[in-house]
């Protein structure tokens, strides 16, 4: 592990959010000496962000956490011209007023996660459009056009992959990684921006920034990229069967955020304790090591961390009772549908059949294959798996409203 010596790099180091860099060592020595402001762009796509977009989110938290500035960039304007990084259509155009909504929702749940204010560490919120609502189109081109090269352009990746699949890339969103590249510029004229901050998909956009700002100012900027984040099972983060998983909370009921999280592979616990938690690294260290059926425990926690962060410790509390009320409840007698299994178990198609979930056989295994059901808190879709009861049984969910449990007989 590399030895940095500024508290922000050596959290961010622990804490696995370093992928790329484009100086290390220079942005370290910088950290150490003064406080560095630095920023993440958001566009406005929709009225709130979803669990993708959180990694970002807390990579500014850290910032800030280890005495440094983050400013929260809100695309106003680069959100009206689309970025093409990972897309294969265009994007669909807003209107001014959609997206000045979209900002304005967006902003609560920073505010959960940042501290706002006028100190030399507070955070600040800024909208593009501001600027480059103002830019002449002759003035772009002649100050800034002449730094990016079509040679270069075409080798990132997101204009590379969407070319190599012959699929149409308009002129506008050729343009992002410039607008980008501008705010960087922009930022560290009128903030005192030296570091910027985003997803490994984002590096060409952030080298092209500091690129920028070097040939047009002889300004030194940094910017660092997170690892891609995916599940251990390879899926996207953010994104279920049911659709994304958002942040706000009028966009999703608390309990489905909390069991996103409660549903995580066990494989994974210990990497979102550290990436979306703030618990200690040797608190996480022994959940992780759990093992068996003790790392539900690590789970719940996880769950209710997060919750807490991004709802506040009422929907936390809320959603964990819920939860326990759901499954212990049918445990004890409550009114949950139920099924009993001998000592050989029940085969699951057969449980969801019995507990009303399914009308025939063929129905259950289609709700298995889009994931619909849940044992024991778990995404299942094995229609071979059976379900053994222990203790108390063993909960069997469809969707996030009905529920049922197993129980031996």
């Amino acid at each position: 592990m590399t030895q940095y010596q500024s508290s922000l790099m050596r959290l961010l180091d622990e804490r696995g959010y370093i992928h790329q860099s484009t100086d290390a060592a220079g942005l370290d020595a910088l950290a150490a000496k003064q406080v560095v402001p630095g920023y993440i762009g958001f566009d406005a796509t929709a009225p709130s962000l979803h669990v993708g977009s959180l990694v970002q989110i807390m990579l500014l938290r850290r910032l800030q956490q280890a005495g440094h500035k983050p400013i929260v960039v809100m695309g106003g304007g680069t959100t009206r011209i689309g970025d093409p990084t990972g897309r294969d259509e265009s994007r669909k155009m807003l209107t001014d007023a959609v997206i000045d909504a979209n900002i304005a929702s967006i902003r609560t749940i920073f505010a959960r996660l940042l501290t706002f204010g006028d100190g030399p560490t507070d955070a600040v919120m800024v909208n593009n459009q501001d600027w480059l609502g103002q830019l002449g189109y002759i003035e772009l081109l002649q100050e800034v056009g002449t730094h990016f090269t079509i040679n270069r352009m075409l080798t990132f990746d997101s204009v590379r992959l969407r070319l190599d699949r012959e699929q149409p890339m308009t002129f506008l969103e050729f343009n992002y990684m410039i607008l980008q590249g501008y705010d960087f510029r922009h930022l560290a004229q009128h903030h005192g921006v030296r570091l910027q901050m985003g997803g490994s998909d984002q590096w060409g956009n952030i080298v092209g920034g500091v690129e920028l700002g070097r040939r047009m100012d002889g300004t030194e900027l940094y910017g660092v990229t997170t690892p891609l984040l995916t599940t251990a099972s390879g899926a996207k983060m953010g994104k279920t069967a049911a659709g994304a998983v958002w942040l706000n909370d009028d966009a999703l009921p608390h309990y489905d955020f909390w069991q996103y999280w409660r549903n995580a592979d066990d494989r994974d616990v210990g990497k979102f304790l550290r990436l979306f938690t703030d618990l200690p690294l040797s608190e996480i260290a022994r959940l992780e090591a759990l093992q068996g059926a003790e790392i539900n425990a690590a789970k719940k926690l996880l769950a209710d961390e997060v919750t807490r962060l991004c709802r506040g410790a009422d929907a936390a509390a809320s959603a964990a009772a819920t939860a326990a009320q759901t499954f212990e409840l049918g445990r004890v007698g409550g009114d949950v549908p139920s099924v009993t299994a001998g000592a050989e178990g029940i085969a699951l198609v057969d449980a969801l059949r019995a507990l009303g979930f399914a009308a025939s056989n063929k129905e259950a295994r289609r709700k298995l294959d889009e994931g619909a059901v849940k044992v024991d808190g778990a995404v299942e879709r094995d229609p071979q798996r059976r379900i053994v009861p222990t203790g108390e049984g063993v909960p069997v969910s469809l969707g996030s409203k009905r529920h049922g449990l197993v129980r031996a007989g």
